[in-house]
């Protein structure tokens, strides 16, 4: 569509505006009948003929009756209309702008990268992610917060005090997480679907640690409950240390969805034969330090399973805590024959962990690769036993799903 303009200064901008977009020869046209007088009119084509007389910009006339009126404005002379409007070009803009990102600062590499690759951006005049060339002082602080969580000086601080101490301000995180996030997603793994808050928690970052819920044959350090018998115990994850087992758990099952969570341990297992764990989603980096102190409570003989949906995002869980706890576990609940038989194709494909092939999830990661790959929220699945999940599982109603 032609571009129309009744003001001078915006016609003649918007050719500039276009250069640095990256069009070549760009053309604009005065709007002869939106003018809301001669006398504008006027004006307007005084400054067109003024910006061409310098050589700025070359005007295309019409035919016959109209062979005196211009009909479009072509830009000339980039560098004269620069010079013509007192305009800064976007690429010196975003040169200054970009250096002031990284100005003192000692930046990883990949960040070092993003810059230069957001200078490039701001060059062009667009703005990436929302920041134009404008936010520079703002995105900043996004770099320097990307650069204390590189160096670990995130870890076992909570969120708001992280923030404030890295840039002074305690909201600042908060504000542009999602940016710190992105510098840091070509360096560091994070949940393929998580938002912004999420990635954050799966690497440390949070405002505090939920507490971990675990359910078995338990008491705690210093607490004797053997005469009370909870559904389950709530605990701070740095607590984990004080969870003692009144016999050796016949499992341990780690549980992505509290739904599930809730409903393996009242339906099947109210025995208490193994020892459940709800991980709360993407399990934060205190969650993982404790299933890594509680699975070295078991012997080695004490199969260890996990079950989550089955799904990329389910897969990225499955192969976190894998890692976090350092030794083999099992899918529960999560095959392929399962996904198969009851899950759907989804609208919209996103990648699975990537998995080693010795990964107890490696199967399922590589069929979820695989065009057509259905998935399977476990919510869907009545709960079993750990050891006899390869019998056939009883659906639930397939009414629409709803997260916990």
């Amino acid at each position: 569509m032609a571009r129309r303009f009744t003001d001078a200064n915006g016609l003649l901008n918007d050719l500039l505006d276009r250069f640095e977009a990256g069009a070549t020869s760009p053309i604009a046209h005065p709007d002869y009948a939106t003018f809301p007088s001669v006398v504008v009119a006027d004006a307007f084509l005084k400054q067109i003929r003024e910006a061409e007389s310098v050589g700025a910009v070359s005007l295309g006339l019409g035919r016959g009756a109209k062979r005196d009126q211009v009909v479009h404005v072509r830009l000339a002379s980039a560098e004269i209309l620069y010079r013509y409007l007192g305009r800064t070009p976007a690429p010196r803009i975003a040169e200054d702008a970009a250096a002031r990102l990284v100005a003192g600062s000692a930046l990883h590499d990949s960040l070092k990268d993003s810059a230069s690759q957001i200078a490039e951006v701001w060059g062009r005049g667009k703005t990436w992610h929302g920041f134009a060339s404008s936010d520079a002082d703002t995105l900043r602080h996004a770099f320097v917060l990307a650069q204390a969580i590189l160096d670990n000086k995130h870890l076992d601080v909570d969120y708001k005090t992280f923030s404030r101490r890295t840039v002074g301000h305690s909201k600042t995180l908060e504000r542009i997480e999602g940016a710190v996030v992105r510098l840091l997603g070509g360096i560091m793994e994070f949940p393929p679907g998580a938002r912004p808050r999420e990635a954050l928690r799966a690497i440390g970052l949070e405002r505090f640690a939920p507490p971990l819920l675990i359910a078995g044959k338990l008491d705690l350090q210093g607490a004797d409950l053997s005469g009370i018998a909870p559904l389950y115990l709530g605990i701070a994850p740095k607590e984990a240390d004080r969870v003692r087992f009144r016999r050796p758990p016949a499992y341990v099952l780690t549980i992505e969805n509290f739904a599930s969570f809730n409903r393996h341990i009242a339906e099947a297992d109210p025995s208490r034969l193994g020892t459940t764990i709800y991980v709360g989603g993407y399990p934060s980096l205190a969650t993982q330090q404790a299933l890594r102190t509680i699975a070295g409570m078991v012997s080695e003989q004490t199969p260890i399973f996990h079950w989550s949906d089955i799904d990329p995002d389910g897969t990225w869980i499955f192969h976190t805590i894998e890692r976090a706890i350092g030794r083999p576990i099992r899918p529960h609940l999560m095959t392929v024959e399962i996904a198969e038989r009851l899950g759907q194709v989804p609208s919209k494909k996103s990648a699975p962990a990537r998995c080693p092939p010795g990964s107890g999830i490696a199967a399922v990661a590589a069929y979820l690769a695989e065009d057509g790959a259905k998935t399977l929220e476990q919510e869907e699945l009545d709960p079993i036993l750990p050891g006899v999940a390869t019998l056939t599982p009883t659906p639930t109603s397939r009414e629409p799903l709803h997260n916990d």
